[in-house]
């Protein structure tokens, strides 16, 4: 396998995908063709990401349009509303890029992003991403088990939980310069949830490297859980003895729990969790419990009170 050669690119710059395979249709208009030679390649560009296959955990589902997945975000980092990331995310700078692993462990280690793209066969996972705001997307990512990085350090016995934290950096992220969380962005998992295959160590989507706005260059995906759970921009991951208080817990603790795990019999304290609107379609569907992954996880939480530990 040839080595990647990725180039951070503005969100700004890139052309929508709708345009990029229509764009001998567009050029046919009058005047764009000369226009279009004035135009920068990288307005025609996309950082290919290939995957070595389609993984086993894929699901047989209609995919969410690429224009939706990267253009209705939550990235609090970048701004509140669901349009901002797309906007603001073109000051994130994702090379150079590293992960430190550290606590709990007995070989501690720091990882370039390049080192992440090579270290297992990138597969194309099919997964739902459900949102504690009751709307779901079907995104086509690509990365490999997080379990395969967590390998490489060889928690200790004491290795009980796992903590994400996002970067921290006010002038890439304009939106830490408000108060909304106490930044920078932590998520913690229980390290049997961190090392369930199905957890995965996210690199890209749609064939292509993750764009800033979805938590470029490496987030994770947690595809049972709620969203908020998938930190994304990851700097660091931490082996802890014992849990942590989460961004979202600290902002909200009686609205975001530690496990968060989607459960459609407990509500949010404003709005139903019972059904959920699927980004481009009309009509609201049930929610299912676990998001739809019930029969591969939920083993992981036989005689816990759901309604109690959410």
């Amino acid at each position: 396998m040839k080595p990647y050669k990725i180039q951070s690119i503005n969100t700004s710059e890139i052309t929508p995908r709708e345009l990029f395979y229509n764009r001998r249709k567009f050029m046919q208009t009058a005047g764009t063709a000369a226009l279009a030679a004035l135009l920068p390649p990288s307005l025609w560009a996309s950082e290919k990401l290939a995957a070595s296959k389609k993984s086993i955990y894929s699901l047989d589902e209609e995919l969410t349009p690429y224009k939706d997945v990267t253009q209705y975000n939550n990235f609090y980092e970048f701004g509140t509303s669901k349009e901002d990331p797309a906007i603001n995310a073109g000051s994130l700078k994702t090379r150079p890029w590293s992960i430190a692993i550290t606590g709990e462990v007995k070989k501690p280690k720091t990882f370039d992003i390049d080192t992440l793209l090579k270290l297992a066969p990138l597969e194309e996972r099919v997964y739902r991403l459900r949102c504690v705001e009751a709307w779901s997307m079907v995104v086509p990512w690509i990365g490999y088990s997080l379990s395969e990085l967590i390998k490489q350090v060889e928690p200790t016995g004491n290795a009980k939980y796992v903590e994400f934290v996002s970067l921290h950096d006010p002038e890439q992220m304009p939106g830490q310069k408000s108060a909304v969380l106490d930044w920078p962005y932590r998520e913690c998992l229980r390290i049997d949830e961190a090392m369930h295959p199905l957890t995965l160590l996210t690199l890209g989507l749609y064939g292509e490297v993750l764009p800033n706005q979805n938590g470029a260059p490496v987030r994770i995906v947690v595809p049972w859980k709620y969203g908020y759970k998938s930190a994304k921009s990851i700097v660091n991951i931490r082996f802890l003895e014992k849990p942590v208080t989460t961004s979202w817990m600290k902002a909200g603790p009686n609205e975001y729990g530690f496990y968060s795990n989607v459960n459609p019999e407990v509500d949010h304290p404003r709005w139903t969790q019972a059904k959920e609107r699927r980004i481009g379609e009309f009509l609201k569907r049930k929610t299912l419990m676990f998001n739809g992954y019930a029969d591969q996880v939920g083993s992981l939480y036989a005689g816990m009170d759901l309604k109690a530990n959410f």
